[in-house]
């Protein structure tokens, strides 16, 4: 169904999408994807130690929400963290660094799952490089707990638009130790134009928006089937996909009205954004890396207990080639002395949201 942009809001407006799915088996009542947000609410539910860690750990933040870490367990107290490279994003992470900063957000909350249970980590990254797992743990006695560690359940990506209220500056101090919050006007002005372009740009380039259209999952049945990727559900846009107003190949189409759409939408929640969180690292390296994750799991969870909400914007950051010019203005913009500007987030006071879909923990190991 080929609808101008105009007719769809028409439509919708209208409650055309209401109409055509109320009252059709308790549809509009909840399509909550429950089996896919299980393990949200069986976090912490394990005899063994080091799965009661890893079903915490699987919470954190990753890219294209991949949730590309794989653990195997060794001997009585010990793991081996994998990332699998069948979930690399090669058109938008080319080099393969923002996985890696998933992995760091990972064995960070594994670390704090460990000590909120009594144990400490000992943990080696790379053990045998690149090639092989990202960590080799041990769990012993010791650990001490960490207060963010409680804002672990309630810390989630909200992709909403934020409201135009300032951070006060007391919880602009509490949040110093964690990351750089940009408040300035002029500079928010400065990456919010910035953000923006880069946005589009991934949007705009083929290779790269179709890597997001293929790990789309719409609806309730592919998120529960699929629990990883980009999702769209909700009694709302199910009902879009039940008449036929959002689908698969009308996304693909970026000459369509659903593709321009989705830009708007993206571009309206970028503009509503008055400060910006950063993080950088001397280097480049794996382990800056996973240092980097690591500061951005922190980050996020310090301001979930201040009640702020969070989403990465890292667009620009990222290294294929469309993208260069962006790449050099943001570390020219954000970066001193030869750093590398690793993550770049929005940050204020937006609605609630749902967690993102896991796989459950299970799904992720090699010998359960």
């Amino acid at each position: 169904m080929a609808l101008s942009r105009r007719k769809m809001i028409s439509l919708i407006g209208g409650g055309v999408v209401l109409a055509a799915t109320a009252g059709v088996g308790g549809f509009a009542v909840t399509r909550r994807p429950d089996a896919a947000l299980a393990p949200w609410v069986q976090a912490g539910g394990y005899d063994d130690m080091r799965k009661r860690a890893l079903s915490w750990a699987i919470l954190a933040p990753n890219p294209h929400n991949r949730q590309p870490w794989v653990a195997e367990l060794q001997g009585a107290d010990g793991l081996l963290i994998w990332r699998d490279k069948a979930l690399n994003l090669p058109e938008t992470d080319p080099f393969d660094r923002q996985l890696t900063i998933g992995m760091g957000a990972f064995l960070e909350l594994l670390r704090m799952a460990a000590a909120e249970d009594g144990f400490d980590l000992d943990m080696t990254l790379f053990p045998d490089g690149d090639d092989g797992p990202v960590a080799q743990v041990s769990f012993a006695p010791g650990g001490k707990p960490d207060p963010l560690f409680a804002h672990t359940l309630e810390r989630h990506t909200n992709r909403e638009a934020y409201e135009d209220r300032a951070i006060p500056s007391d919880v602009i101090a509490a949040m110093a130790p964690f990351g750089r919050l940009v408040t300035d006007p002029a500079e928010v002005g400065e990456i919010r134009g910035l953000t923006r372009l880069a946005m589009r740009t991934e949007l705009t380039t083929r290779a790269t928006y179709m890597e997001s259209v293929n790990l789309m999952r719409l609806g309730k049945a592919e998120i529960e089937a699929t629990p990883d990727g980009l999702y769209l559900s909700g009694a709302f846009l199910e009902g879009l996909m039940a008449i036929g107003l959002l689908t698969r190949a009308g996304l693909a189409d970026m000459d369509g009205s659903q593709f321009q759409m989705g830009l708007d939408m993206q571009d309206k929640s970028l503009r509503a954004t008055s400060a910006y969180a950063v993080i950088t690292t001397p280097g480049n390296s794996r382990v800056d890396q996973i240092g980097a994750g690591r500061d951005w799991l922190r980050l996020h969870l310090a301001a979930t207990g201040q009640g702020l909400a969070m989403q990465p914007v890292s667009q620009a950051l990222q290294e294929y080639p469309e993208v260069a010019d962006l790449y050099a203005q943001a570390h020219a913009m954000l970066a001193a002395d030869g750093e590398t500007v690793q993550m770049l987030g929005r940050i204020g006071y937006g609605p609630k949201v749902a967690p993102s879909p896991r796989w459950p923990l299970e799904k992720r190991m090699r010998n359960v």
